[in-house]
């Protein structure tokens, strides 16, 4: 998959796709339901903004993404994505009307042959532009415009915030039916305070700094190690939040492995929620919560035993 981070001096060879256009936060079943639908008319491609122009817009909102432009990238390379147009959501682009972002964009800079959209997508200034303002560009400047309906499933319309809801409270199996995937937090393993290893749980440590945060609490998580000598896919139990025996209170994910030796210090490790097995408590001790840790892992080999 080759990675395009502006609109101009797009290499001719990467003109002419078909392209999905949206933000695609989480790439759930909804955002798939676009894609595919752009994989029927040539080459695929994506059009996405970074940041997501509700940062933009709101920089001091509490975080909401699904997946950081990483996971994002990896997601889409998973699905056959062949280019992928990560457009710079800047002052000039939320000033474009939508005329202006058909005729500077579509045409002139990517050269896209066809696009699909949500039906409720909206481009240009202020949200100007619907779906009938792109199809009329779409017949003046001659690309193809495809109008892709909702997508429903048995937990109701696949969307991102009904995925975060869902997260929220606790519920990953039904954050995943909407998705059509786990959910997963990506990101690098860091140096934490290695009480973990003195407890006899050693953990992997990674922040969920501008990531929207699920139900605070301990999951029963599947673990893909992505860099290092150590890659491969494993089980695990991990603790969600602010770690409040201890006095901490910037929250953090702290996944311990099972049947796992080794260091993953500064490697890259994608941690998929599976079920939420308790609320974080605070524990009179360290006997206690040893006891306690040794029950959530019990529980959560379990769980993961009867996981695909």
């Amino acid at each position: 998959m080759q990675t395009y981070t502006h609109w101009t001096d797009i290499p001719e060879e990467a003109k002419g796709c078909s392209a999905a256009i949206g933000n695609f936060d989480g790439v759930h079943r909804g955002h798939r339901h676009v894609i595919d639908l752009a994989r029927a008319h040539g080459p695929l491609g994506i059009v996405t903004f970074e940041p997501h122009p509700r940062e933009f817009f709101a920089p001091g909102a509490p975080p909401f993404r699904l997946m950081n432009p990483e996971a994002k990238a990896n997601r889409l390379e998973k699905l056959g994505v062949e280019c992928l147009f990560q457009l710079p959501f800047n002052a000039e682009l939320a000033a474009m009307t939508p005329e202006a972002f058909a005729q500077e964009i579509i045409v002139e800079g990517l050269g896209l042959k066809h696009i699909v959209v949500g039906a409720d997508f909206c481009f240009g200034a202020k949200r100007a532009g619907n779906v009938d303002d792109l199809k009329r560009f779409g017949a003046q400047m001659g690309f193809g415009v495809t109008v892709a309906e909702l997508l429903e499933t048995g937990s109701g319309v696949s969307s991102s915030s009904a995925i975060r809801a869902a997260l929220a409270e606790g519920e990953p199996r039904k954050a995943a039916e909407m998705l059509g995937h786990w959910h997963r937090i990506e990101g690098m393993v860091g140096h934490g305070d290695k009480r973990g290893r003195d407890l006899g749980f050693p953990t992997a440590n990674m922040s969920i700094e501008g990531l929207h945060a699920p139900k605070f609490g301990v999951y029963a998580v599947l673990v893909d190690v992505l860099t290092g000598p150590h890659k491969g896919s494993y089980q695990g139990a991990a603790s969600l939040g602010v770690k409040p025996t201890f006095g901490a209170n910037l929250p953090c994910l702290e996944t311990f492995i099972f049947d796992f030796e080794g260091s993953l210090y500064d490697e890259h490790l994608s941690v998929a929620f599976v079920e939420y097995l308790r609320p974080e408590l605070v524990f009179n001790g360290l006997e206690p919560l040893i006891e306690q840790m040794t029950k959530d892992c019990a529980q959560a080999r379990d769980i993961l035993g009867s996981v695909e």
